[in-house]
């Protein structure tokens, strides 16, 4: 759809905007097309915005009519949480941070314009990449009959920005308030799940990536010599306590951010990865809380799955990965398979501890008490000495029984591989 096609529907357009150089252009290219526009840019703990109201001043001042803050953090940690409780990392180690908040974000933001009778939202989103996906597919599963408006897959808009470059440039003419040219050197989503870097000087793969400043910590080079051992209570899948500490969610998630920062955890993932739409791009990744949480957690799914039931989370932790990548977390698929993990919620009870140093966790140990992990199938019979109930002379017949078809493989067929 081009701009002129949307004009003909309405005048009145919502933007999901997050008051960066697209959403700054995208506004104000609209506003003089003579469009009324209004805003609205959800709080998800952006670590790069230290004040969402300088958001609201900046889409006013680029030609929105209105500009709303929306709260999103408990949203954005019940879905976080999700992502943990899968292990839903994405090719190279990409917890799906931006991917998961498009869907959360899409679905505060229609329910928000509707109250103001509008039905057609417009996102910066580039036709190349993958939010164009999930802010579609995300609008047409929540509300089927509202018009979705991409700039860069309009024609005319795609003729007088081609690129970053022109865009800047446009900003700086008409004096609007981005970041000077020589500042923006790559492009930033951010929520307190993590940020995500791309673009700009990080397209070019022949020089290092280590110019990007990191928003939620430092390189783990750059972290204090020092390890740190932290516990971490889960309770059905749920982690309810850091040190001991009862927290709500929104904290819990808080609180590891602060802890894996300053030890470089989660600080500069780097991923080239396959975008759904067929090609491929440089990523540089963070997300130091995830990345203590995800890990505790799956420290404790060690203990609790047993070999079958391991196969099938691994299998649910790749669907639900991709689907989220690829903008389907609203739909079937992924709440089938999120259903189907509420099993291993359950058992998933226990508290961990972790040793973290210079951008690594370490499992450290778990309490010796009976409750500790009350669903652990960890026991003595796999031990080297003389206890629990496995009898050694037992697995004799059970390796002969192996050794048939090994025996016949190696009659019949082996001789024949390396010909």
């Amino acid at each position: 759809m081009n701009w002129k096609e949307l004009k003909s529907k309405s005048l009145k357009i919502a933007g999901a905007v997050s008051g960066g150089l697209d959403s700054c252009t995208v506004t104000h290219w609209l506003s003089q097309k003579g469009f009324e526009i209004h805003t609205y840019t959800v709080d998800l703990g952006q670590p790069d915005e230290e004040n969402l109201d300088t958001v609201k001043s900046r889409m006013l001042d680029c030609g929105a009519k209105s500009a709303q803050i929306i709260s999103g953090r408990k949203e954005l940690a019940e879905a976080g949480l999700k992502m943990i409780q899968s292990q839903a990392k994405y090719e190279g180690g990409y917890w799906n941070t931006t991917g998961i908040a498009r869907p959360i974000t899409t679905k505060l933001i229609l329910s928000s314009m509707y109250n103001k009778n509008i039905e057609t939202l417009f996102h910066g989103a580039t036709g190349r990449g993958n939010d164009q996906v999930r802010f579609q597919l995300a609008s047409n599963m929540l509300y089927p009959n509202v018009e979705v408006y991409a700039p860069w897959r309009d024609p005319e808009f795609l003729e007088e920005f081609p690129g970053r470059n022109e865009m800047l440039d446009y900003c700086i003419s008409n004096s609007l308030p981005i970041k000077s040219k020589s500042e923006s050197k790559y492009s930033t989503d951010a929520n307190f799940l993590g940020l995500t870097h791309e673009a700009g000087d990080l397209e070019d793969v022949t020089i290092s990536p280590f110019f990007v400043k990191p928003g939620m910590g430092v390189w783990p080079w750059e972290a204090e010599d020092k390890y740190e051992i932290i516990s971490i209570e889960w309770d059905k899948g749920v982690p309810v306590s850091i040190n001991g500490e009862k927290l709500d969610l929104v904290s819990i998630f808080d609180v590891s951010n602060t802890i894996g920062s300053k030890h470089g955890v989660g600080i500069g993932t780097h991923v080239v990865e396959n975008r759904f739409v067929g090609i491929k791009s440089r990523g540089i990744y963070e997300s130091p809380g995830m990345e203590i949480l995800g890990k505790s957690y799956e420290y404790l799914l060690q203990f609790i799955l047993d070999r079958r039931a391991r196969e099938l989370f691994e299998f649910l932790s790749n669907t639900i990965s991709t689907q989220v990548y690829q903008g389907y977390w609203l739909d079937l698929t992924t709440s089938a398979a999120l259903d189907m993990l509420n099993k291993i919620n359950y058992f998933s009870t226990g508290t961990i501890y972790i040793r973290i140093y210079k951008g690594n966790i370490y499992f450290e140990y778990i309490e010796k008490t009976e409750n500790s992990i009350p669903y652990s199938l960890y026991t003595d019979d796999s031990s080297m000495e003389g206890i629990g109930n496995y009898d050694h002379f037992d697995a004799e017949g059970f390796v002969k029984i192996l050794g048939i078809s090994a025996k016949n493989f190696g009659l019949k067929q082996r001789p024949f591989i390396d010909k």
